[in-house]
């Protein structure tokens, strides 16, 4: 059954969401994550989906005191990326109460790291790629590679990621429909579990998502498209137990 997780990302202290990974096109959502968090749960979220985008860009945590308070509000599990660069920040995260931490700039910067992470967490480490086209991009979206995602997503299955979050950048944030293909595609390629982000605009998304859960991908990373009210939280979990 397809996992709806909702998005929330932390710059400056309060729950925004960017246009496309651009941090000067950013719309605060909300002043207290805490709350959102709070009210995520309460709508049937199973998972919370946390990134500190201050963290991303300035290469180590700036949030840890928020994310702290979401999980002790909510005891939800937690997947939380950005800033995660060293080990004592991921131990410092799953000290805490956080599941999962995210690794993406590092897969690309400091490989060896993130075998490490794996193997000293298994099942607590999620791997991060964020492309443009198909193209990796690291440091907060900031700054563009030329490589594949499917090429880096490979380096690391034998290591034994619990999951790979795959980001679309040219439609996160915009409602333009999630990019099933692709992503489908990964999915099968890679045979680490998929979870799906950028670009929900509807239930349509969640329902064309669900159908390809088969592939490989087992869940979906829904921001903005919640917090304007464009999809309804507990209607995409109830769609996501339809069988498709």
């Amino acid at each position: 059954m397809l996992m709806v997780i909702p998005a929330i990302d932390l710059k400056e202290g309060r729950c925004v969401r960017l246009a496309q990974g651009d941090f000067e096109r950013s719309t605060v959502y909300a002043e207290d994550p805490v709350e959102v968090a709070s009210r995520w749960k309460s709508q049937g979220a199973e998972r919370l989906h946390v990134v500190d985008l201050d963290g991303s860009r300035e290469g180590l945590p700036c949030h840890e005191e928020l994310i702290r308070q979401m999980v002790t509000a909510t005891g939800l599990p937690l997947q939380v990326g950005g800033g995660i660069r060293e080990m004592k920040t991921v131990e410092a995260y799953l000290a805490m109460g956080v599941r999962w931490v995210i690794l993406g700039t590092s897969a690309l910067r400091n490989p060896d790291f993130v075998r490490e992470a794996c193997r000293l967490f298994p099942d607590r480490v999620i791997l991060g790629i964020d492309a443009i086209g198909g193209r990796v991009a690291v440091q907060g979206w900031t700054q563009k590679t030329t490589e594949l995602a499917v090429d880096v997503a490979r380096r690391f299955a034998s290591s034994g990621p619990a999951a790979l979050v795959y980001t679309d950048i040219m439609r996160d944030g915009m409602g333009t429909g999630v990019n099933v293909e692709a992503t489908g595609e990964l999915a099968r390629s890679v045979g680490i579990p998929v979870i799906a982000s950028g670009g929900v605009s509807g239930i349509g998304d969640i329902e064309r998502l669900a159908a390809v859960e088969g592939h490989g991908v087992f869940g979906v990373i829904a921001g903005k498209a919640l917090y304007t009210g464009a999809l309804s939280l507990e209607e995409a979990i109830a769609c996501t137990r339809i069988k498709h």
